[in-house]
């Protein structure tokens, strides 16, 4: 398990957000369900790329619910289409992770127990989030996307 880490920009995003709770795959799709048919709306989209962002209030309080969204980045929030939200992100340092399949808790499981107590870092408090390019495939065991890991050195 052998991540890539790179410091990005702030980036700005156009799309759905919804809250949930572990564990309820249902909310995600029906957001997704929801967004996809308003994507063409969004017109400042830096690329074709899709992007489900997730944003913790406390990411080790598994209790709490969190924000996730599904959405576009963008050049800049100047025109967001009515029913659609905007978010900026902080720049910072992320761990860059593929996701092969549709197992993203098995992936988080093996970040968190394997990778991350050996690294160096902890997990920052900003937010998650997937790109989802040209490899990736809906319900596919063959689907590839990015799983971005927002980090910061130990103190």
């Amino acid at each position: 398990m052998n991540p890539t880490l790179k410091t990005i920009g702030q980036k700005h995003f156009i799309g759905l957000r919804g809250s949930m709770h572990h564990g309820q795959m249902d909310k995600i799709i029906s957001l997704w369900k929801k967004f996809m048919p308003n994507k063409f709306k969004v017109t400042s989209t830096l690329n074709e790329e899709l992007i489900a962002l997730q944003d913790y209030k406390d990411f080790s309080n598994t209790k709490l619910a969190f924000d996730i969204w599904a959405c576009a980045e963008v050049s800049d929030l100047n025109y967001i289409p009515q029913g659609l939200s905007g978010l900026t992100i902080s720049a910072g340092e992320y761990a860059i992770f593929v996701l092969k399949g549709m197992d993203a808790s098995a992936l988080y499981r093996q970040i968190l127990s394997e990778w991350l107590p050996n690294s160096g870092y902890e997990v920052d408090s900003r937010p998650h989030f997937q790109v989802m390019g040209k490899k990736y495939i809906n319900n596919s065991d063959k689907s590839e996307e990015d799983v971005y890991l927002p980090i910061k050195l130990k103190l």
